[in-house]
């Protein structure tokens, strides 16, 4: 038996079952699902795919939505383009394909916020179609069953990874789509993870390159690492008769789209920024330093807690500046830092109403 064969005999009978979004044909739950895996693990997902589901049931409901009805139920999942390029995605499948996700994985790679990996993904579980994934995990998965050398995020090896993709599933006249693609996944996410691989438990280590040379923690060859950058900011959270002004992100950008605390330098005197704003300020308290990780940097975060008198400068005109309840925070689309922050002053704020 081949090597797509027996991944696919394997997740019938050892793989992932039972997931929220398998045993469908539905390209939108599909295409949600696989946007949501990218770079988050299923068990965060699960929560943020029903909920999603339940306000934005098909398509044309997340077409129909605005970017501001969309975010709060992605915010915490990070990598916000990825809810942003969702919204784009859908009100292009209203408006240039009739509301019909396409039927061929070159044709969904035309979508926004499609790649080339998701796009045969969903028309793999979607339609059957023959069209193989190369994923991160499934890249990793390769790396070592084929004894690939190089880092797969160079040109060269990344076209040699999908040569390989292409020639399993060529070799497999009879492949089940669905449980080689599903088993893939499988694989590279619970059997051949990138820190102590189960290889006892894996269905094709046996002819396994990187198992045979004991090279598992070789291959994939690693990326040169970079120094990460450090990056230092102050954040406000100013308050007034139980609300809190908030600034909205502009997209693109990090946190795009998003609602979040004024910032400014982080040796910035709390109550002349407050001034600076128009604002009065009364008792201030600096809150507890934190540190976010972003993919390319490291901020730290210098916060304070600024209580305001009423004053001509609240600017409730503003577009993309909102004074909001403590009591709807937990409904508004934070950054899960920022919104972290807010719960861990809310009595306060609420006292303050």
């Amino acid at each position: 038996m081949n090597f797509a064969s027996r991944i696919a005999a394997w997740q019938a009978r050892g793989g992932r079952q039972g997931l929220p979004w398998q045993g469908t044909t539905d390209p939108y739950r599909i295409w949600l699902s696989e946007i949501m895996l990218q770079q988050t693990q299923v068990g965060t997902v699960i929560p943020y795919y029903l909920r999603f589901l339940e306000r934005f049931p098909d398509v044309a409901a997340l077409a129909a939505a605005g970017q501001d009805e969309v975010m709060p139920y992605w915010a915490g999942l990070g990598y916000y383009a990825r809810a942003r390029n969702l919204h784009r995605c859908a009100q292009t499948v209203v408006a240039d394909w009739g509301g019909r996700f396409p039927r061929t994985a070159r044709e969904i790679a035309t979508l926004p916020g499609i790649g080339r990996s998701t796009a045969a993904a969903i028309a793999a579980f979607a339609y059957g179609e023959r069209s193989p994934i190369l994923d991160g995990n499934v890249k990793r998965v390769f790396a070592r069953h084929f004894g690939i050398e190089g880092d797969p995020s160079r040109r060269a090896v990344d076209q040699q990874l999908w040569e390989l993709a292409d020639a399993q599933v060529a070799a497999a006249a009879d492949l089940d789509m669905t449980a080689y693609t599903q088993g893939l996944m499988d694989l590279g996410a619970t059997r051949c993870t990138r820190g102590k691989p189960a290889c006892g438990q894996c269905p094709v280590a046996d002819t396994c390159v990187a198992r045979r040379d004991g090279r598992q923690a070789e291959l994939p060859t690693p990326k040169a690492r970079k120094a990460v950058p450090e990056r230092e900011t102050s954040m406000l959270v100013l308050a007034h008769e139980g609300r809190v002004l908030l600034r909205q992100r502009p997209s693109p950008g990090i946190w795009g789209g998003l609602w979040s605390l004024p910032e400014f330098d982080a040796d910035a005197d709390p109550l002349a920024a407050a001034r600076g704003l128009g604002l009065e300020p009364d008792a201030h308290y600096k809150l507890a330093d934190f540190t976010h990780v972003f993919t390319h940097y490291r901020l730290h975060v210098r916060p304070w807690l600024v209580f305001v008198q009423k004053h001509v400068g609240l600017r409730e005109s503003v577009q993309a500046e909102r004074w909001i309840a403590a009591k709807q925070l937990t409904d508004t689309a934070l950054p899960a830092p920022v919104k972290k922050l807010l719960a861990g002053v809310a009595s306060d704020l609420l006292r303050e109403e």
